[in-house]
């Protein structure tokens, strides 16, 4: 049996514990890390954890481990992952993976030097719905893709930013674009492949934050899709929406924080009503989440493959934010490669700075 550790027990580290459970005896969880050892403790004896330790350095020296679970807040991932791979131990590490396309290179690097591997939760993408999907977009069943949207319109009010970390550049990497959008567009990318040009805006409507709370994003694919992107956090009536234009066929789904089947729908174009028969073929009421990515993960071990999804994967999406962040603050289009080392927006994801800083 593989034996996990969690570093990080606040409200995510749950799910996490839940997809451990899940697994059975493939897996087991056993010891937790955090900074408030209450906390720690609580957690422990909720979920049946056998150990607690106060630090991760702790952990990794008296812990025989095959995968630990970074689910602390964002500003810490890059640092905790680079302990772990310096002990040779694989990660699975929440989003966002680090604050900025130079963290995820210098993971990139530690993890060329380790016998670890670095996995970020993208849970989405591991959902019945997404994984046949793209298996229908790869036989040619849909046809070309030619449009696409990807809406996050979720509702945080000010006390939500009242934990010190959210809503800041160096401790969140960024609003909603990075925080909250960023597992449906990942879904979208996961689905449409490589990205080309990004046009963006960002602004800072109505939350006392330093990031942005709403962005808006038009992107071209390399393939020739056209697609729109929107990241809110000021939207009182939440959802969170994926529709994909196919020659064929549009396939959208609705839902707020994870998906069955019931939640996508397949409208075929005239004459193709075979795609959707074959749609329904397979139909699942499995919940898109950490169960589902965590058994694939797993796969991955057992195989002796990199677990998805992989650093290249997450870089992608990292340089996708970048780009719509340098894209929105300097008023140019943005093109996939064009954040290199010398881009201020490699550093940090404010680069040259959010246009209403200095109206603070």
């Amino acid at each position: 049996m593989r034996r996990a550790a969690i570093v990080g027990t606040g409200a995510i580290a749950a799910a996490h514990a839940e997809a451990l459970r899940a697994a059975g005896d493939r897996i087991e969880l056993v010891a937790v890390v955090d900074v408030d050892a209450d906390r720690a403790a609580a957690f422990a004896q909720e979920w049946g954890v056998p150990r607690v330790h106060p630090r991760l350095a702790t952990l990794l020296d008296v812990e025989d481990l095959d995968v630990v679970h970074v689910c602390t807040p964002p500003r810490s991932h890059v640092p905790l992952a680079l302990e772990c791979l310096a002990a040779n131990v694989n990660v699975l590490v929440e989003k966002p993976p680090a604050l900025s396309l130079s963290e995820i290179d210098t993971l990139i690097a530690a993890e060329r030097a380790s016998a670890g591997r670095v996995a970020t939760v993208f849970q989405h993408r591991f959902g019945p719905a997404a994984i046949r999907l793209r298996r229908m977009i790869a036989d040619g069943v849909l046809g070309r893709s030619l449009v696409a949207k990807s809406d996050t319109l979720w509702y945080r009010d000010g006390a939500y930013f009242d934990v010190p970390w959210r809503g800041s550049w160096d401790s969140e990497g960024g609003g909603p674009t990075m925080g909250h959008g960023i597992h449906q567009f990942d879904l979208m990318l996961s689905v449409l492949g490589p990205w080309q040009e990004i046009r963006a805006l960002a602004a800072r409507q109505a939350r006392d934050v330093a990031t942005e709370d709403v962005s808006m994003a038009l992107v071209t694919f390399a393939d020739g899709t056209v697609a729109s992107v929107i990241n809110s956090v000021l939207s009182p009536r939440e959802t969170s929406e994926l529709r994909f234009d196919f020659e064929h066929a549009t396939v959208e789904v609705e839902h707020l924080y994870g998906y069955t089947d019931a939640h996508w729908t397949v409208t075929p174009a005239p004459g193709h009503d075979d795609v959707a028969t074959r749609w329904r073929e397979e139909q699942s009421g499995i919940v898109s989440g950490h169960k589902c990515q965590l058994a694939v993960f797993l796969d991955a071990l057992d195989s002796g493959e990199t677990p998805p999804v992989t650093m290249a994967d997450t870089r992608n999406t990292m340089e996708f934010i970048a780009a719509l962040y340098a894209s929105a603050f300097t008023g140019t289009a943005v093109k996939a490669g064009q954040i290199g080392p010398d881009n201020p927006f490699y550093a940090t994801m404010e680069g040259i700075g959010a246009p209403w800083a200095n109206a603070r």
